[in-house]
């Protein structure tokens, strides 16, 4: 809990001056943070009212009723598989977070260990492939996925999104500064495999880096809808982001806010469960990783 004590050894004008200070600073950032929790507000409120409430009274501060009826008419509409693409969103950005961050500290390992002939090429070319959007090659991507048949299947949002720069250039540098090279040596003479000290020295040392980048690993893919949207058309293999924007470019006249904002809440619980299990890594992962030595 926040408290004002004031500093001793100061003049009553210089205590006066920073009280004020303190509570203008802690009002400007209860506002802030209040600002940032309105969406979620208007979120929660939104998916308990009708769509015939939200149309004729737009915003409101408080509850509606409508939670069971919103909630049936996402579950229980036999032309909307919100429970498959949930399980399918789930799937796809499980795998791809932790084969993502799992194959990228393997990378940062061996760029760490090992110096072999044109590591720093190839690290400069890593780098490189980070700078390309995604979109520059979708076209030969979906044309690739189409020649090899796999297109409406899951595993095509899996296995390309372990190659991760991005991911791979974090935890390599947080590696840089919390692994002694002295420690695998010892392991070596100890007679430990090289993958074995990576699953039993490296692994345990990188979990603030590796819980960081799963839930930004994890958060990416869930939200990701270019990439699914390019190679899934069936209903079953949808995964969320493609349910909600099928319902929000629905015909008009079948159109139900009440649904939409049921569904962004639903698909928002995942990654609130996501955060609440890693957050405690992330000032702990930051802090370690910003400072070499």
């Amino acid at each position: 809990m926040a408290t004002f004590a004031l500093p001793q050894r100061l003049s009553k004008s210089m205590k006066v001056q920073l009280l004020i200070k303190r509570i203008l600073w802690y009002t400007f950032l209860i506002l802030l943070a209040l600002l940032c929790l309105m969406p979620i507000c208007t979120l929660l409120v939104n998916m308990t009212r009708s769509h015939g409430d939200l149309s004729a009274n737009g915003f409101s501060w408080w509850f509606g009723n409508s939670f069971a009826e919103n909630w049936d008419k996402c579950f229980k509409d036999v032309h909307l598989p919100v429970g498959t693409a949930l399980k399918n969103s789930l799937i796809v950005s499980t795998c791809t977070a932790v084969l993502t961050c799992y194959f990228s500290s393997l990378t940062a390992y061996a760029f760490n260990v090992y110096r072999f002939k044109f590591r720093g090429l190839l690290f400069t070319f890593i780098m490189l492939i980070m700078m390309i959007p995604t979109q520059v090659s979708a076209l030969g991507f979906v044309t690739m996925m189409r020649q090899w048949k796999s297109l409406n299947e899951l595993w095509p949002l899996i296995i390309p999104s372990i190659a991760s720069p991005v991911v791979f250039f974090y935890i390599n540098q947080y590696m840089e500064s919390i692994l002694p090279f002295e420690l695998v040596e010892a392991a070596r003479v100890d007679g430990c495999s090289e993958l074995g000290i990576f699953h039993r020295i490296v692994l345990p040392l990188m979990k603030p880096a590796i819980a960081i980048q799963f839930i930004f690993t994890f958060v990416g893919s869930w939200n990701n809808y270019f990439i699914p949207a390019l190679l899934i058309s069936k209903d079953g293999q949808k995964t969320l982001p493609l349910i909600i924007a099928a319902v929000k470019s629905s015909d008009p006249s079948s159109f139900d806010l009440g649904k939409v904002y049921m569904l962004v809440a639903v698909s928002i619980v995942p990654l609130l469960i996501i955060y609440l299990l890693f957050s405690r890594f992330i000032i702990k992962g930051m802090t370690e990783g910003a400072v070499k030595g």
